[in-house]
C-alpha cells in the first residue's frame, strides 16, 4: 500500500548528472492529509537513504526529529505536506513543507500533557541548526544535522 508519492536518488543517480561527483541524495514524499500511516513509513524511507551516510548515532537522531516534523504537520493542518530529505558532503537537511502560514511556536511542556508539546523542543536540542520559512502557500520547518563537516 503506497502512502503518497516518493522517489528517491542514489548518490550514483546525482553523480551521473553531476560529472561524475557524487553530490548528494535525496527523497521526496507526499504526505496525505493527517494519514499518520506516514510517519513510519517515512522513518524506514530515510532509514534506507542513511544506510550508508556514516555517521554513527546520527541517523537514529534524524529519524526522531523527522518524525516530529511529519507528526506536526499531519496534525496540526488539515492538509497535506510534502517531506524532502537531502543527504550531501556536508551533512543531512529535512524539510516538511505544509500549506498553512501558521508558524510552530516552541512552547514548554507541561508535565500533564502526556507526549504533547515535546516535538519543536527536541528538534531545537538535537539539531544542529534549524528553522521555520514561509513560502507562497505556507511554510517548510527544517533541520540540519552534521552541517559544515566533511
Amino acid at each position: 500500500m503506497a502512502i503518497g508519492a516518493f522517489s528517491a536518488q542514489t548518490v550514483q543517480d546525482v553523480a551521473a548528472g553531476a560529472g561524475g561527483q557524487a553530490q548528494a541524495s535525496q527523497l521526496r514524499r507526499r504526505l496525505g492529509k493527517a494519514d499518520l500511516r506516514a510517519v513510519p513509513e517515512v522513518r524506514r524511507a530515510l532509514r534506507e537513504l542513511l544506510r550508508h551516510w556514516g555517521r554513527p548515532g546520527r541517523s537514529e537522531i534524524a529519524e526522531l526529529l523527522t518524525s516530529e516534523l511529519v507528526t506536526n504537520a499531519l496534525i496540526h493542518t488539515d492538509h497535506d505536506a510534502v517531506l524532502t530529505a537531502t543527504v550531501a558532503p556536508g551533512g543531512l537537511r529535512v524539510e516538511v513543507r505544509d500549506f498553512v502560514a501558521r508558524r510552530p511556536s516552541l512552547r514548554v511542556p507541561n508535565a500533564d500533557d502526556g507526549t504533547h508539546g515535546r516535538g519543536l523542543v527536541l528538534v531545537q536540542s538535537l539539531a544542529d541548526a534549524w528553522g521555520v520559512r514561509a513560502h507562497g502557500v505556507g511554510k517548510a520547518v527544517w533541520f540540519e544535522l552534521d552541517a559544515g563537516t566533511a
